[in-house]
Formats: structure tokens, C-alpha cells, sequence
């Protein structure tokens, strides 16, 4: 159990906790459920991409899944060999795959343009092509990329074009990758994407392994809908086993979770400025806003809110929001102890996409993090200070203009 009030007493608020045995227990029930030939989980760092958390993943034995060369270096300087690290990105520049190619991790490409880019100027590196299957999936139109719309991926109606590139060009394809979105409860939907990508597979000799990426719901609140990953393994295992049968050749079965791996591991507190009631509502007002967590303002995403310094208080409805200067609800109308001055609100689910998109808007200091293991607590990342909003930028002192903004403005009649 994780003493929230002590850690927010030691390091303050906002504070982003997470708790490292419940991130090995999701790793661990992940790998559990499948029963393939050989099975392989890179880590989706974009998530949480802090290197303590990617050290973590390194020993458990994942690899790590990138969406930019920064992510790249960071895993990397997180101790990752580089064959265990996929780059999938999209719309970046050739310079940025030249480099990715430089420090030698798996690439994988989403547009015909950068196939034959690599193709003429990288011959003979093996590749692994992303496929839009023109599949709608997910929670929420802004996490599902796998739709005739989205700017994801080679369309699966551009297979023709693409094997015709493929062996004008002599490229390897050692891998096909498809991603339909977050937040997704059908595992239909992961069979519908492997049947297409299973009609098109036998296209590529050199094939060694199929990566599905992710998009598995978690659970947000009590009695809430998610996947079951235990059912999933059981059903996809046997369809891709099935198939590799087919073409008789044991590939790679690769997943990319992210959310799936961190979301319920971590929990962002924070402190009660103000209890504010008007004529519509009672406000509770922290000491945070959508600069350390977006989601709720970003694509309407829950987070069970808890008062963890009256647990036992009347329960009562209200808004929390931020001290943003901006709209920033984090919820509405809940339910919830007792709200007092200075108490502190745990919110859960906040280990996936929540310190990894904060910010320092309004000139805000981003929080610190902390992570926790066997009851010992580890400060992973420190509170940013005025020093560091200050970093990088260069003070020019425009003379001449400040001195002819000092003289009067004539009037105009």
C-alpha cells in the first residue's frame, strides 16, 4: 500500500507517483497470455518515457517502441541494445531515418515516398511496413489511426504499389506492423486487422515477424469495461498460430503496448487551494492544471478522483478543476469526500500520457516523479525550478526599439 500523504508531504504537489510492481505484474500477464512460437513486447515509451521506467522494462526483457529519434536516444542511453528497439514514426524528415538507420534500430515505414527513399539510398536494409486496414477502433475519434482517414500508415489497397517498389528496389521486409487505435474492448477487431494482414503477408519472402501494435483498454473506474488480455492471448494465439501454419513458417507475434503497461500503475496528487461554491456549482480548485495533465481537456478521459485525506468524510459533489487560465475540468460533478483546504486528491490512471504530455504553459514548473518498489520510495525525476524555465532561452536587448518605445505617441486629430 502506498502512503500517498507521506509522499506528498516529502516531495510536494503535484507529484506523479508509480507504483513498479504493478507495472512488472501488467508486463508479466501480458506475456502470460499468449502461447505462440516466439513472442516479443516492445514497450510503447511515448507513454512514459521516463528512464527509470524504461530501465524497468529493460530488465523485465522488452523491447522498446519509438516514435522519434529522441525516444530513440533515451532508450538507448536506458541501456537498450539497438535490434530490440522498433522506430516507427510518421512524417518525419529522410534526415531523421538516416540517423535512426545510423544508430541501427529496426525501422519501420508508414509512406510509399519513404520506402523508396530507403530503398534507393539504404539498399538491402531489411524494413518493416506499416498497413492502414482501414479499420475504425478506439475510444475516441483523436486515438484511432487505423481508419481510411487517418495519416497512418500504407493502405492496404496500396499493396500492389508497395510489392512492386519491394522487388524493384530488392528490399527486405522483414516485417508488416498494424495499429488501429487506443482503447479498444473488440478483440474482433485485432482478428479483422490479422486477417488482412495475413492476405498480404505470403507477398514477402523475407517476413519474420508481424507486429499488431496495441490499443488494449484499461480499466478507469470501478466496474468499468476493459480488455481482457487473458481471453484476447487465448483467441489471437490460436489465430496466429493457425496461420503460420498455413504458410509453414514460425513468425514473430509482436505487440507494442504502452497505456496498457503504465496507465494504472501511476497516480498524480495534488493539493486543495481553494473550495470555491457558486450559485451553480461547487469548484474544487488544485494546484495543478492541464499543464501537467491534458487528458480530460484532450480527448475527454476519465480519471477516478479520490480525497485521500478525508476518506471517511460525507461525500458530496463537485468540479475539480485547475489554476489554469484556461477552461480546465478535470471532472464534473463528482462524487467525493469531503473537500477541505489544502486536503490532497489522488488522481489514478495517470501513468500513461499524462507527465509525457505536460507542459509549461502559463510559465508552470513541471511536477517531480517519484516511483515506488517493495515500500521504497525513489525520486525518479526532480520539480522543476525557475532555472530550468529559463534554460535555452537567449536575452537580446533590442536597444534602439526599446528606446523608440519610450517616446510619445502623437495624437491625430
Amino acid at each position: 500500500m502506498i502512503n500517498f500523504q507521506q509522499l506528498a508531504q516529502e516531495y510536494d504537489t503535484p507529484l506523479y507517483v508509480y507504483d513498479a510492481e504493478k507495472i512488472m505484474e501488467k508486463y508479466q500477464s501480458f506475456y502470460d497470455a499468449f502461447d505462440v512460437h516466439d513472442l516479443k513486447i516492445h514497450y510503447a515509451c511515448k507513454a512514459l518515457s521516463n528512464l527509470s521506467i524504461l530501465k524497468l522494462f529493460k530488465n523485465m526483457g522488452a523491447g522498446l517502441d519509438c516514435v522519434s529519434i529522441q525516444e530513440v536516444r533515451l532508450g538507448m542511453k536506458a541501456g537498450f541494445a539497438a535490434e530490440d528497439i522498433i522506430y516507427t514514426p510518421n512524417n518525419v524528415s529522410e534526415q531523421e531515418f538516416d540517423k535512426a538507420i545510423e544508430y541501427g534500430v529496426k525501422i519501420n515505414v508508414d509512406n510509399i515516398q519513404m520506402l523508396e527513399y530507403l530503398g534507393i539510398n539504404h539498399p538491402g536494409l531489411p524494413l518493416c511496413v506499416r498497413i492502414n486496414p482501414h479499420l475504425m477502433a478506439g475510444g475516441h475519434s483523436k486515438i484511432s489511426v487505423g481508419h481510411i482517414d487517418s495519416k497512418f500508415g500504407i493502405s492496404i489497397h496500396q499493396m500492389p504499389l508497395v510489392n512492386r517498389i519491394v522487388r524493384r528496389l530488392n528490399i527486405p521486409v522483414v516485417g508488416l506492423h498494424v495499429h488501429s487505435g487506443s482503447d479498444i474492448l473488440d478483440p474482433d477487431v485485432f482478428i479483422k486487422a490479422a486477417d488482412l494482414i495475413f492476405s498480404v503477408a505470403d507477398s514477402f519472402e523475407d517476413l519474420t515477424y508481424i507486429d499488431f501494435g496495441s490499443g488494449f483498454k484499461v480499466k478507469y473506474k470501478e466496474g468499468g469495461l476493459y480488455t481482457n488480455i487473458e481471453q484476447f492471448g487465448k483467441i489471437f494465439s490460436e489465430r496466429f498460430n493457425a496461420f503460420c501454419k498455413e504458410i509453414g513458417k514460425d513468425l514473430t507475434l509482436r505487440f507494442e503496448p504502452g497505456k496498457y503497461m503504465v496507465s494504472e500503475a501511476g497516480y498524480f496528487l495534488a493539493n486543495v487551494n481553494v473550495v470555491k461554491q457558486t450559485t451553480a456549482c461547487t469548484f474544487v480548485g488544485i494546484d495543478t492544471g492541464f499543464n501537467h495533465l491534458i487528458r480530460p481537456m484532450f480527448y475527454d478521459a476519465h480519471h477516478e478522483i479520490e480525497n485521500i485525506s478525508n476518506p471517511n468524510g460525507d461525500q458530496k459533489i463537485y468540479t475539480v478543476v485547475g489554476y489554469i487560465c484556461e477552461t480546465d475540468t478535470f471532472g464534473a460533478d463528482r462524487i467525493i469526500n469531503e473537500v477541505r483546504k489544502n486536503d490532497i486528491l489522488v488522481f489514478r490512471n495517470a501513468g500513461a500520457y499524462c507527465f509525457s504530455m505536460a507542459s509549461n504553459y502559463n510559465s508552470r514548473y513541471r511536477p517531480a516523479e517519484v516511483l515506488v518498489y517493495k515500500g521504497q520510495d525513489y525520486l525518479i525525476r526532480e520539480r522543476e525550478t525557475f532555472e530550468d524555465l529559463l534554460k535555452g532561452q537567449v536575452e537580446v536587448e533590442l536597444e534602439a526599439i526599446s528606446q523608440r518605445s519610450k517616446k510619445p505617441i502623437k495624437s491625430v486629430h
